[in-house]
C-alpha cells in the first residue's frame, strides 16, 4: 500500500521526470529528491538565497568524492586480495580519475540531467563533478551501505573492467613531470597538510608549474593525493589548450 502511494505521488510530483530517471539509471526511487536536484546543479545555475549565499552541487561533490573513494577502496581490497597498497592506491586512482567519471556519467545519461546556466559553455569536468555530488547525495539519503551496492551493482561491474584498467597507463604524475622536462618547465609537487591521524590520516599536496599553484588534492595517502593532484592539472593545462599526448597507453 505505501509502495503504491509513493508511485501515485510520484506520477503527481513536477519532479516526476527525475524520480523516474534516476529509477531507471540506478533502479532505485529517490527518497528526498531535492537532494538530487541540488547535486545535478552546476555552480553557474546555483540558486540564490535571500542572505547572499548561493547553493549548487560543489558542496555534495566534495562528500561524494570521498564516499566514491571508501567505496572503491574496498571494492578493490576485497577484489585483489594478495596486492599491496601502492597497486591498491593505482588502481583507485584509475577508476576514480576524472576523465573516467566523465565518460560514465555521459554514458549513463547523468549529464543530460545537470542544470547549467543557459548561455554557459560546460567544462569538461561537470558532467564528473555531478556524479560525485549525485553519490554525495545518495549518501545523505540512502545511507553508506545502500550507496556501495548501488555503486558496485551498477556501476563498477557494469562500467568498468578492472582487470582491463590495470594494464592501462594513468600516471598524471609521470605525464606531468615529463612533459615539464619537455618544455623546460619546473614542475614541482608539495604536500601542503596531514589531516586527522590514525587510519583516517589524509593528505592534502599541491601541483605548482612555473612556481605557481595549478592543483590541489587530497587523499588517504601521498601518492595517491599526488596522482589526483596531477590529473587536476592535467585537465587545467587542456583547458588551456596544452595537449600532453595520450593517458591511456
Amino acid at each position: 500500500m505505501k509502495s503504491l502511494l509513493k508511485r501515485l505521488s510520484i506520477c503527481f510530483s513536477k519532479d516526476k521526470d527525475l524520480y523516474f530517471a534516476i529509477k531507471n539509471i540506478f533502479g532505485f526511487w529517490p527518497g528526498n529528491i531535492f537532494l538530487y536536484k541540488l547535486a545535478l546543479r552546476h555552480k553557474s545555475a546555483a540558486l540564490k538565497l535571500i542572505n547572499g549565499e548561493k547553493l549548487s552541487n560543489e558542496r555534495l561533490e566534495f562528500l561524494g568524492d570521498a564516499i566514491l573513494d571508501a567505496v572503491v577502496a574496498h571494492y578493490l581490497f576485497r577484489l585483489f586480495p594478495l596486492r599491496d597498497e601502492g597497486f591498491l592506491t593505482e588502481m583507485r586512482s584509475k577508476i576514480v580519475s576524472r576523465n573516467q567519471l566523465n565518460l560514465v556519467a555521459r554514458k549513463i545519461g547523468l549529464f543530460d540531467l545537470v542544470t547549467t546556466q543557459r548561455d554557459h559553455h560546460p567544462g569538461k569536468s561537470v558532467s564528473g563533478d555531478a556524479f560525485e555530488a549525485f553519490i554525495g547525495a545518495l549518501f545523505l539519503d540512502k545511507g553508506y551501505e545502500f550507496t556501495e551496492q548501488v555503486l558496485i551493482n551498477k556501476i563498477l561491474k557494469v562500467h568498468f573492467d578492472v582487470y582491463e584498467l590495470e594494464h592501462k597507463d594513468f600516471n598524471f604524475k609521470s605525464k606531468l613531470i615529463e612533459w615539464g622536462q619537455k618544455e623546460k618547465t619546473s614542475v614541482e609537487f608539495r604536500v601542503l597538510a596531514e589531516i586527522g591521524s590514525g587510519h583516517s590520516k589524509q593528505y592534502e599536496v599541491e601541483v605548482l608549474i612555473d612556481h605557481q599553484r595549478v592543483s590541489t588534492a587530497i587523499d588517504s595517502s601521498i601518492k595517491g593525493a599526488e596522482q589526483l593532484a596531477a590529473e587536476k592539472a592535467v585537465a587545467a593545462l587542456k583547458e588551456q589548450g596544452t595537449e600532453l599526448g595520450n593517458h591511456q597507453n
